[in-house]
């Protein structure tokens, strides 16, 4: 078993390091991760310039990759060959909640998402940090629930086109209130348009607002992770919206001129 162990924070982040020591029962752990932070990136691929990769070393000894390039970079790096063979790809732990929408904005989830494409396992996991935290943040406890999840993903079928978004609570293990497989929920943003000058007095803009909040409904993401469950949501890739294929087939569309097959003269 070969583990890949990315994430969006910077290969320094601690909560990837933590991640990464809870990896080692299971095998054979690599890390590759960008060099600095790339978070609310989304699904990047790049394709403009070269990428380029260096040796680093980690806080208690650990060798890492690190890449200028995106998390998602990193592991379309390792699956193309950059790496031995992959068999499972877990990103994180991001230092904050990535529930509802945010799956689509997040460099921890989009990182499994690009282990989907490339027809490997992917888990994300992110941890729901109170909002004004102001001690160092501790991922042990994280880091063990990740650990069991991965544990039991590696001992049950997961397909690898579905990747499991997973938040885990601020909590001891002994305090959770279990695990709960959820739904996205729907995530409320408070952005504003931020204005400000420039010391010669052009305009620059900021996207501010306040934190975003979200709807507490039952067997949600948000929901579960509210009422201190590890919460656990499969996601695919396929984002046709397949309740709307018959409807829009039956719109009347143009159709080509049947009298001459041929298409109407401008």
């Amino acid at each position: 078993m070969h583990i890949l162990v990315t994430n969006d924070d910077g290969v320094q982040h601690p909560g990837l390091l933590a991640l990464a020591q809870a990896m080692q029962p299971f095998g054979k752990v690599s890390i590759l991760a960008p060099d600095h932070n790339w978070s609310a990136a989304g699904h990047v691929k790049t394709l403009d310039r070269p990428l380029r990769v260096k040796e680093v070393v980690l806080n208690g000894g650990l060798s890492a990759l690190a890449c200028d390039g995106a998390p998602s970079d990193c592991v379309a790096l390792a699956l193309l060959g950059l790496l031995e063979k992959v068999d499972l790809v877990v990103s994180g732990i991001n230092p904050h909640a990535n529930l509802g929408h945010d799956i689509t904005y997040s460099g921890t989830v989009t990182a499994a998402m690009e282990a989907a494409i490339g027809g490997v396992r992917g888990l994300a996991f992110s941890l729901d940090t109170p909002e004004n935290h102001h001690t160092p943040i501790q991922y042990e406890e994280a880091a063990a629930m990740a650990a069991e999840v991965v544990r039991i993903t590696l001992k049950e079928n997961l397909p690898p086109e579905i990747l499991l978004n997973v938040n885990l609570p601020y909590r001891s293990r002994e305090t959770i209130k279990g695990y709960r497989i959820t739904r996205t929920g729907q995530r409320i943003y408070r952005d504003e348009l931020v204005r400000r000058a420039d010391p010669r007095g052009r305009p620059y803009y900021w996207i501010g607002g306040d934190v975003p909040t979200g709807l507490g409904e039952e067997n949600t993401d948000i929901g579960a992770l509210a009422a201190g469950y590890v919460s656990i949501t499969p996601i695919q890739l396929d984002l046709t919206a397949h309740s709307w294929l018959e409807a829009l087939a039956s719109w009347n569309w143009p159709q080509p001129n049947s009298s001459s097959g041929k298409e109407p003269q401008a």
